[in-house]
């Protein structure tokens, strides 16, 4: 597993994360709920890492909803306050 995946896991389960206006977006588009996805990074899949993406390091996880939805997170981490974010979030579905 990624270092980056690992730095981003770590803060999001310590509580230390925030979620983005598009991320909120997409979820009310389907449904979904912010719970679910914050819950689903404890057992997520790294995809992707992006450690030299502007203007954070990101990463791409693929996670299961609550309702068994498959969803693709994309998360950052934000090193000045040392926080996760939530920037995005796909459906495989859709």
């Amino acid at each position: 597993m990624g270092r980056l995946f690992e730095k981003i896991r770590g803060l999001v389960l310590e509580g230390r994360y925030v979620v983005g206006q598009h991320a909120v977006e997409r979820l009310d588009e389907r449904g979904g709920l912010e719970w679910q996805v914050i819950d689903g990074i404890a057992y997520g899949q790294l995809l992707a890492e992006r450690p030299d993406a502007v203007p954070n390091p990101a990463v791409e996880v693929r996670q299961l909803l609550a309702d068994g939805t498959e969803i693709k997170a994309v998360w950052s981490h934000l090193a000045s306050a040392d926080v996760a974010k939530l920037v995005t979030v796909h459906f495989f579905d859709a």
